[in-house]
């Protein structure tokens, strides 16, 4: 019989009985409600062992990638370790350089602390170490990347970024915890069209992602859109142009809301814009990064174009002034 270790103590699972059902019998009551891997209420994860393939069913490629299945449907044939959520360790990392990508965003290069591991396309989550402010950024680099590469928008009264942008100095000591997010890219499936859209710093895990599925191998078209109000709040064109340039299967587009557009670019709302270039989104996997009104803009506009709700990955940012 199978070991359950959870939160410290171990239960044994009976021949043919469910995960949630064996927890159940030992006093141990996950959150669930319909018991039948449809409503996502067991999501649990998996810190040791391997979950059935069939207790993954309905779980987003990306979060079964990380371990998470459905207690209702795992039936377990090897001891395994489980958590509701998983605690990230704290990490320290020297600030390896900074330098602007437009006037109001900043790239910071840090060193990579030993034993960190992440997706293109997560995210970290920065601590000021005189008071503990916390503040989520993307990563835009990829594993293969000798640095972390985050992108820090200069907030208005900030006070985290007014503290990146003002204070910390290429050598410093910085500390976060992390990675967390399910928007990244997986290998297989290697010939499906890839969309890629967001606004402003939503561009960093899109940049990651579209850096990593090229790096795999990726042969599929691979459409990008980021947005600004205006040319001014674009960064990184000239990468961008030259990974076009370089990979015949990659298509850049700039756009913004007002004024004319860079070359090769498009004038427009950002959540129309994907449409109305691409038409059906019919089997392709889209990931969406920027601010929250956007993203669900575009999440909305991309299924109503074909895409399915399972292949469309997203990490809204939320700018907290405070």
């Amino acid at each position: 019989m199978p070991t359950i270790r959870f939160e410290g103590q171990d239960y044994f699972c009976a021949e043919d009985e469910t995960l949630l059902d064996s927890l159940a019998r030992h006093g141990v009551m996950l959150p669930s409600s319909c018991r039948a891997g449809a409503c996502l209420t067991c999501m649990t994860r998996a810190l040791k062992g391997t979950p059935p393939k069939s207790a993954q069913l309905g779980v987003k490629d990306t979060l079964a990638a990380q371990g998470y299945f459905l207690a209702c449907l795992c039936k377990p044939v090897e001891d395994m370790e489980i958590g509701l959520a998983s605690v990230s360790p704290r990490y320290t990392a020297r600030l390896l350089g900074k330098d602007l990508l437009n006037e109001s965003i900043v790239r910071l290069r840090l060193d990579i602390p030993e034993g960190f591991t992440y997706r293109a396309g997560q995210f970290v989550n920065l601590i000021r170490a005189n008071d503990e402010l916390t503040r989520s950024y993307s990563l835009a680099s990829i594993p293969a990347d000798s640095y972390l590469e985050l992108h820090i928008k200069k907030v208005p009264e900030g006070r985290m970024s007014t503290w990146v942008f003002d204070e910390i100095e290429v050598g410093d000591e910085l500390s976060f915890f992390g990675p967390s997010g399910d928007c990244f890219y997986l290998p297989g499936s290697s010939e499906r069209p890839l969309l890629l859209a967001g606004a402003g710093t939503g561009l960093a895990p899109l940049y990651g992602i579209l850096r990593d599925a090229l790096e795999q191998g990726h042969a599929g078209p691979i459409h990008l859109f980021h947005a600004s109000l205006a040319t001014a709040g674009l960064y990184l064109i000239d990468e961008l142009r030259r990974l076009a340039d370089a990979h015949e299967q990659f298509h850049y587009t700039p756009c913004v809301l007002h004024g004319d557009a860079p070359d090769g670019g498009m004038q427009g709302n950002i959540v129309d814009i994907p449409g109305q270039v691409l038409g059906s989104l019919s089997g392709y996997r889209v990931f969406l990064c920027g601010d929250p009104p956007i993203v669900n803009g575009l999440r909305q506009k991309s299924f109503l174009a074909g895409a399915s709700m399972q292949d469309i990955h997203s990490d809204p940012f939320v700018f907290t002034p405070a």
